[in-house]
């Protein structure tokens, strides 16, 4: 059975809920021309359609604060039911991707779906500080209703190979560095670098670093001893970027392919739902969201 899901956007600067929607859907080249995203027809038209869309769910709704833009939206990504009321999402569909990262506004757009047991796809960051993030889990119904992930943990170019690992030797340091904001933005270095980090690493000491109102920098110190600098650039137009330095050498990791981190990870919920196995476990989301809320302290 074709899973039948519910996109509800749209904060300023994301176009999610185009791209995201034409993952699932395919699109149409005319209209997403004028998405305001020029880099989302740009990935698009590099792909095989249909062979590269999801195949076994369908965005078949979509919910806006405005009308002509959710008219647009559902044009744009072939959605059939483009609503004027966010609560038919329930009625329409098996499961919501929350397609906003203006993380202050997540747990007034999930509370309704969170309560009506509706699995549930929050974009990045899911919160700012640990006590927002509790705030939206108790309102989970059944453990795993939340997922939540930045795209570029399933990112390839940001994972380091078994050949990497022996040409580096132990790692020592890592910096990471992403362009705009902290507050959105640097959850996209975050994730990646604790997904090269041993899974009982956990932080021991963090330190902010020389920071503007454009750009943040914070040091995390790890329990196995590396050191870490994440590092949100503001609008220096830099691709975002991991290096990993080790015993043995150095190595640069650099993002690039936007269109597969974003079908993975929202394979992967598809497959979470199917599966009765969300890979977006709370522990995780706590140790991302906290080490967000010590970048934005003063």
């Amino acid at each position: 059975m074709t899973l039948k899901l519910g996109i509800i956007g749209l904060s300023e600067g994301n176009g999610h809920p185009y791209s995201w929607s034409a993952i699932f859907n395919g699109y149409d080249h005319n209209s997403m021309k004028d998405c305001g995203y020029p880099v989302i027809p740009e990935y698009l038209k590099k792909q095989n359609w249909p062979n590269d869309q999801i195949k076994d769910a369908r965005v078949t709704s979509v919910w806006t604060q405005n009308k002509e833009l959710t008219s647009h939206i559902a044009k744009a990504s072939l959605i059939s039911n483009p609503l004027s009321n966010i609560a038919e999402m329930i009625e329409y569909n098996d499961a919501i991707l929350l397609a906003r990262d203006d993380a202050e506004n997540h747990l007034k757009y999930s509370k309704i779906f969170l309560e009506a047991g509706m699995p549930i796809y929050i974009d990045k960051p899911i919160a700012l500080s640990v006590q927002c993030l509790k705030d939206l889990y108790k309102l989970e119904q059944y453990e795993g209703q939340i997922f939540t992930c930045s795209a570029l943990r399933y990112s390839s170019e940001l994972i380091l190979s078994d050949a990497d690992k022996l040409e580096l030797g132990k790692i020592i340091s890592i910096e990471a560095s992403t362009p705009k904001s902290w507050e959105k933005y640097a959850v996209h270095i975050i994730e990646p670098v604790i997904n090269i980090l041993d899974d009982y690493d956990y932080p021991v000491f963090y330190k902010k670093l020389d920071s503007s109102i454009e750009q943040t920098r914070l040091e995390v110190k790890w329990k196995s001893g590396v050191e870490t600098i994440f590092s949100s650039l503001g609008n220096i137009n830099e691709p975002i970027k991991i290096k990993v330095f080790g015993k043995l050498g150095s190595k640069e990791l650099i993002f690039s392919d936007s269109f597969n981190a974003f079908k993975n990870a929202l394979q992967d919920f598809i497959d979470g739902i199917r599966n009765n196995d969300c890979n977006s476990p709370y522990k995780y989301n706590e140790k991302v969201v906290n080490i967000i809320e010590q970048g934005m302290k003063i």
